[in-house]
């Protein structure tokens, strides 16, 4: 099986609506067909349930709903692009210090919010398959680490600076991790019931072999149906490439799943393009072992492959890489006030934060990094 060269494009709605173009040797393309020629054979889009406020207001972030998710879907099956569909199960983002459920879902519990969940995740797979795409495969939660559809779904918390699980009640740990399996089940059998899709479980920090071990253990001991262990790596947050490989290898065959880097990204410049803050500097770098430039772009990119294809039983599926193509145009941004107040998350951050961890420069053009992304 070859391995999976992906990108998450779901800003791309958004961007293009704001000005967006991107080019590659002077010449103007289409995103899709350009990442495609490139050797991007995988796409991934995320999904949010209602991602605008009472007032009609977009959360932004691409402000990725439903009828945004499949057009950009039907952009991808065109340039024959495989699809890797994202369900957040909330209204925006979510990761492991935010999963709050959407808001029309507040209140439900126990059976009643594992209908929800099931229910939901059919009748996206119905409006994608009535639009004419069917997802490849699909993500039940997005960095599930801590839980998903807070406070009903919230398990034992995963502490990033000391690697370890935090102490508490065994009985409380683990009706909690008993209800976040039966969310999760939920899920799982509306993508077994509608299709031929594979399910992506998904965590965060790559390089935490403990995080893996007891996350799985817990809800391989439940039963959980999946297909596919998917991580996030971030070498500047999420350890070394070194403790990433380890852990891929554990869980490979510990599970007896595939593993997938379903996220990740390294800059191209430390440079701030004007107007718009960005989450990683140079100083992010120090301790990576890539010099930040495209070239050490490549060089990272080309030793994750190597990584994750050292994967024992062939178990590696490959990488999928974050948003390569969010530039900076005016008026894009990670949320709108009306986000930041639903997730909770309000800070003083403007503009696109991911624009020197793209594989384009800040003005469209691709990057030798993008053919490494491609294979190449």
């Amino acid at each position: 099986m070859p391995p999976i060269r992906g990108a998450d494009v779901s800003m791309t709605a958004e961007i293009e609506g704001l000005g967006a173009v991107f080019r590659a040797d002077g010449v103007r393309r289409d995103l899709f067909d350009l990442l495609a020629d490139s050797g991007v054979d995988w796409i991934r889009l995320r999904l949010w349930v209602d991602p605008y406020d009472e007032s009609g207001e977009p959360y932004m972030g691409g402000t990725n709903d439903l009828e945004t998710t499949i057009a950009l879907a039907r952009r991808a099956e065109a340039a024959g692009q495989r699809l890797l569909l994202d369900l957040h199960y909330s209204d925006f983002w979510t990761d492991p210090k935010k999963q709050s459920a959407p808001k029309a879902w507040r209140g439900l519990k126990g059976p009643d919010l594992e209908a929800r969940v099931h229910d939901w995740t059919a009748e996206v797979l119905a409006s994608m398959a009535d639009g004419g795409v069917v997802p490849d495969m699909m993500q039940v939660g997005n960095e599930i680490t801590n839980g998903m559809l807070w406070p009903e779904g919230r398990t034992p918390t995963f502490d990033w600076s000391s690697r370890q699980w935090a102490d508490g009640d065994a009985a409380e740990d683990a009706a909690a991790y008993d209800r976040l399996a039966g969310l999760l089940r939920a899920g799982t059998s509306a993508v077994r019931e509608a299709g031929n899709a594979e399910v992506c479980v998904h965590l965060d920090f790559g390089g935490a072999n403990t995080l893996y071990r007891r996350w799985f253990d817990e809800l391989t001991a439940r039963g959980l149906d999946f297909d596919v262990i998917g991580l996030s790596y971030y070498p500047y947050w999420h350890s070394t490439m070194k403790d990433l490989g380890e852990n891929l290898n554990d869980i490979a065959v510990r599970y007896g799943r595939d593993v997938l880097v379903v996220e990740t990204a390294y800059a191209w410049t430390g440079d701030h393009p004007e107007g718009h803050d960005q989450v990683f500097s140079s100083e992010l770098a120090e301790g990576c072992g890539y010099e930040v430039s495209p070239e050490g772009q490549s060089a990272f990119l080309r030793d994750l492959y190597a990584t994750v294809d050292a994967v024992p039983e062939g178990r590696g599926r490959g990488i999928v890489y974050w948003e390569p193509a969010w530039l900076p145009v005016a008026g894009t941004a990670w949320a709108s006030r009306a986000g930041m107040e639903y997730g909770d998350d309000v800070v003083d951050e403007a503009g696109n934060s991911w624009a020197n961890q793209a594989l384009f420069d800040f003005d469209g053009n691709a990057l030798p990094s993008l053919r490494a992304l491609g294979g190449a």
